[in-house]
């Protein structure tokens, strides 16, 4: 008996990577946006509404709310690199129509399918980590200009440094994932060409 095809991985399975994934971004936004709330608050404020935000509560809330950050974050990230990601899928595809095709002959083996989706996860981390890391930044600048701290210009020059630095790592990162996840699918979608010849029968020697 022949064996049968690996079955492709479950939805649900899929449904949990994705929520994941969107929970990894949305935390980093969420983050941000605290940072903010406390640079605009000031400390007095801060310290009355730290009890509030250790209650079950604020964490369901929080956990919400992270949710629905990092569903705008991913789609600001992707409007926002689009034209890049465009650019780089036209050096190995000259055509959305070839792009779909071979997504399409991808989804015929599904262990490279599902390898395929892992990069494109770990892509759109980079995604969406690359604008966490610049709002992180300037929020965390607020902050910092905001509170009474020792060695400021210290700290802050450190912070900004980090946070840039941070956020051209990540956008390195998806640069080099999108490349990478471009070419492995021409490779692994696009027939061999070179292919050896069938050996020639060769003629009998002429009988004397």
């Amino acid at each position: 008996m022949s064996s049968s095809p690996q079955p492709e991985p479950p939805a649900l399975a899929a449904a949990t990577a994705m929520f994941v994934e969107v929970l990894v971004v949305g935390i980093g936004a969420l983050t941000a946006a605290v940072l903010l709330l406390i640079a605009i608050i000031g400390p007095a404020t801060t310290v009355k509404l730290a009890p509030v935000a250790g209650s079950s509560a604020a964490a369901g809330a929080g956990l919400a709310a992270a949710y629905a950050l990092g569903i705008l974050v991913d789609r600001a990230a992707d409007a926002a690199l689009t034209p890049h990601r465009r650019r780089l899928r036209s050096r190995f595809f000259p055509s959305n129509t070839a792009y779909a095709q071979a997504r399409l002959r991808l989804a015929d083996f599904p262990v490279l399918a599902a390898r395929a989706d892992y990069a494109r996860s770990r892509m759109r981390i980079c995604r969406g980590w690359t604008l966490n890391a610049l709002a992180l930044t300037l929020t965390a600048d607020l902050v910092i200009l905001r509170y009474s701290l020792e060695h400021r210009p210290l700290v802050l020059a450190a912070t900004t440094t980090f946070g840039v630095s941070a956020a051209f790592g990540f956008y390195r990162a998806w640069r080099a994932l999108t490349v990478t996840g471009y070419r492995k699918l021409v490779e692994q979608t696009t027939p061999t060409v070179n292919q050896p010849l069938p050996a020639q029968p060769q003629p009998s020697p002429a009988s004397p």
